[in-house]
């Protein structure tokens, strides 16, 4: 209870820190518009993929990301849904969110994808080590990119909305989908899809796309939801620790920045995420800053984090 507090709790207040980063001329350069330079080559939406792939090899002992327990407290619609829920994970990563929800609802079957092949492996091992043989039954991964490409057909579609599976010792999908399955579940299939996801969760992912790919990319995540469906979000915030630490040569867009291994990073405010998901016709139920501050145990320094929580729901109708 206690580690799940702290990512709860209102340490201080974000209006405190957004006045205090507007007043420090040292931090300016956050607030103005953004001018690209002719001189910078743009990344192609592969590149981008490519260098998360290189990010979770890098960290491929699955040590760098910890399990987000926090999660079944933030969301506990996760662990009092009762019925049959099918969730989609979209950028699992090394199955740091997975892991933790699985454990929490013996109900849940989960359907990851990754835009890397190896961390997806690299899930399924980590998953295989924790020792539990109905988490792997209930761990469905496959690969895709849906920043730069649609989610598989068998997810969903509006003509099987209805249809239910089973689960079978092998999984398979067809051909001619675009996806790449490396789970070991299978569809029961009396149509073509499995008739849409009850939950589908964005912890720390939106960030990592473009802005001009978020519209489409939300949009492609409302097509996966069935009606009534929940969308469970948790990403940076504005003026977080971690955006101030970036250099003004490493700004790529307005409130977007890359690292020096060329993965990206985005930092919201809550009107830009209510426009980008009310857009895509999303309904918002919840929708806040989550301010903490946290102590570096190293150098003794104080951490202030913003991460926005949120929730969205497909309209049922």
């Amino acid at each position: 209870m206690g580690e799940a507090a702290e990512y709860f709790s209102k340490d201080f207040e974000w209006n405190d820190l957004r006045i205090r980063v507007e007043n420090d001329p040292l931090l300016q350069y956050h607030l103005l518009p953004f001018e690209p330079s002719n001189s910078v080559p743009s990344v192609s939406p592969e590149a981008d993929s490519d260098a998360w792939s290189r990010f979770h090899l890098r960290h491929s002992s699955g040590k760098f990301f910890k399990e987000r327990r926090y999660l079944l407290k933030e969301f506990p619609e996760l662990v009092s849904c009762k019925k049959y829920c099918k969730v989609l994970e979209v950028g699992c990563g090394n199955g740091s969110t997975v892991i933790p929800i699985l454990r929490g609802n013996e109900n849940i079957v989960i359907y990851a994808c990754d835009c890397s092949t190896e961390t997806l492996e690299r899930a399924k091992e980590i998953l295989n080590e924790a020792g539990i043989a109905s988490l792997k039954d209930r761990f469905c991964p496959f690969y895709c990119d849906f920043s730069i490409s649609k989610f598989p057909t068998w997810l969903a579609c509006n003509s099987c909305r209805a249809n239910t599976f089973q689960m079978q010792p092998s999984f398979t999908t067809p051909e001619n989908d675009g996806s790449h399955a490396t789970g070991s579940c299978a569809l029961e299939e009396s149509g073509c899809c499995i008739g849409g996801v009850d939950f589908l969760t964005l912890i720390f992912t939106l960030s990592a796309v473009p802005l001009q790919r978020m519209p489409a990319s939300i949009r492609e995540c409302f097509t996966v939801l069935k009606p009534g469906g929940l969308l469970l979000f948790r990403d940076y915030g504005l003026y977080d620790m971690t955006m101030l630490r970036f250099g003004q040569d490493q700004r790529v867009g307005f409130r977007e920045y890359v690292r020096l291994d060329g993965t990206r990073s985005y930092f919201f405010c809550l009107n830009t995420l209510r426009d980008l998901f009310v857009n895509a016709g999303f309904v918002e139920l919840e929708l806040e800053y989550c301010c903490v501050r946290s102590l570096n145990r190293r150098n003794g320094k104080s951490m202030e984090r913003v991460w926005v929580h949120g929730k969205f729901q497909k309209p049922v109708s």
